[in-house]
C-alpha cells in the first residue's frame, strides 16, 4: 500500500514538474512575442495540471500527494529556468560604460562583427563612453568576456529586447 502511495506521489510530482516548466517557457514565450507556441504550450501545460491536481484533491489526506504536488512545482519553477537559460532565446541590449578604455572595447566589438554604438557622457568619475549593442542572448557570454578582457572595471548592463527590427546584426558563422 504505501509504494502505491509513494508511486502516485512521484508521479503526481512528474507532472508538476513537466506542468511548471512548460508555464514558464509559455511565459517566456509570450514575453518574447511567440504568440503560435504560447498558446500551445498552455494547452498542454493545462492538461497536465489538470490530471496532477485531481490526484491530490481526490486524495487530500495522504501527504505524500501533497508533497509531491508542491515539489514538483519547485522542481518545475527550477527546470523551467535551466531551459531558458540554454535556449537563450531573443535579443539583449548591453550597454558598457567604461572610463578609460572604450575606444578598445568599440574596436574589439567591431573586430568581432558585432554593431556598436559609441557615445560620450559625464559620470561621477567624469568623462565616459556609453557603448551599446543589440545581440542575440546566446551571444552574452561573449561580449562579456571580450568586454573583461579590454576593461574590467568596466560597468555593463543587460536589458531583455521584446522586439528588434533593422539595424546591423551579428551573424553567428
Amino acid at each position: 500500500m504505501i509504494w502505491i502511495m509513494i508511486g502516485n506521489a512521484l508521479l503526481i510530482f512528474c507532472l508538476r514538474l513537466i506542468d511548471v516548466s512548460l508555464g514558464t517557457m509559455r511565459m517566456i514565450m509570450i514575453n518574447r512575442g511567440q504568440r503560435k507556441i504560447a498558446p500551445l504550450l498552455g494547452f498542454v501545460e493545462v492538461t497536465v495540471w489538470v490530471v496532477a491536481i485531481s490526484q491530490v484533491i481526490t486524495n487530500l489526506d495522504n501527504l505524500f500527494n501533497i508533497l509531491g504536488y508542491s515539489g514538483g512545482f519547485a522542481a518545475g519553477t527550477l527546470v523551467g529556468m535551466w531551459i531558458e537559460d540554454k535556449l537563450a532565446l531573443g535579443h539583449v541590449e548591453i550597454s558598457i560604460f567604461s572610463t578609460t578604455q572604450g575606444w578598445k572595447i568599440v574596436q574589439k566589438l567591431r573586430q568581432a562583427d558585432y554593431g556598436v554604438t559609441e557615445l560620450t557622457g559625464n559620470g561621477r568619475s567624469g568623462v565616459v563612453n556609453l557603448i551599446t549593442t543589440i545581440v542575440p542572448r546566446r551571444d552574452v557570454k561573449n561580449i562579456f568576456q571580450l568586454v573583461n578582457q579590454t576593461d574590467p572595471k568596466s560597468f555593463i548592463a543587460v536589458d531583455d529586447m521584446k522586439d528588434v527590427k533593422r539595424g546591423y546584426m551579428h551573424v553567428a558563422k
